[in-house]
């Protein structure tokens, strides 16, 4: 992998990403100490990037859920069944 300078990756900033882009990433030094290593960023597809409903179809949600377990929770805290706490 090409190691350049700060003042080399300023004007010839273009041209290495570019050399990124096709797979050659580089490293930007500063006094001979490496800092930054450059490589190209392997953006998701649309298909991998879409994941609201990937679950579709694989679980269910029965139609009490909101109100599993409020026996327990009432009694946890004290609460007859439609009162108010303390």
């Amino acid at each position: 992998m090409q190691t350049v300078n700060i003042h080399e990756a300023k004007t010839q900033l273009s041209k290495l990403i570019e050399q990124a882009v096709q797979g050659d990433g580089f490293i930007i030094a500063k006094a001979g100490k490496p800092l930054v290593k450059v490589t190209r960023l392997d953006a998701p597809t649309a298909q991998q990037a879409k994941r609201l409903g990937f679950m579709a179809g694989q679980i269910a949600v029965p139609d009490d859920f909101d109100r599993m377990g409020s026996e327990a929770i009432e009694q946890l805290f004290g609460l007859d069944s439609g009162s108010e706490p303390a």
